[in-house]
């Protein structure tokens, strides 16, 4: 997935890998868990989707892209994300 100035991938185990630019966290703050399954950059900011439905943000903050409203309940099947903005699919 490609950002404004960084990207982000994840391996077949599940690992999230980051390169490009980092002035707001979009590399320093990436998780090091294993067990995304997708993800999704914005202009700043990136969201990866974990195995068990929950969401995980990181970067830019500045117009709310990962606030702390981000949600933690499981049940997300699909993630996405616009410049300034994320989104989430739960499933019913």
């Amino acid at each position: 997935a490609c950002g404004a100035k960084h990207s982000v991938a994840f391996r077949d185990d599940g690992t999230v890998v980051t390169w490009g630019e980092n002035a707001s966290g979009q590399r320093r703050d990436a998780p090091m868990s294993a067990d995304f399954v997708a993800i999704a950059c914005g202009g700043n900011h990136s969201v990866g989707l974990r195995n068990d439905g929950t969401m995980v943000t990181w970067g830019a903050n500045g117009l709310g892209q990962r606030d702390d409203d981000t949600p933690t309940c499981a049940g997300f099947v699909a993630i996405a994300c616009g410049s300034d903005h994320s989104v989430g699919l739960r499933n019913r």
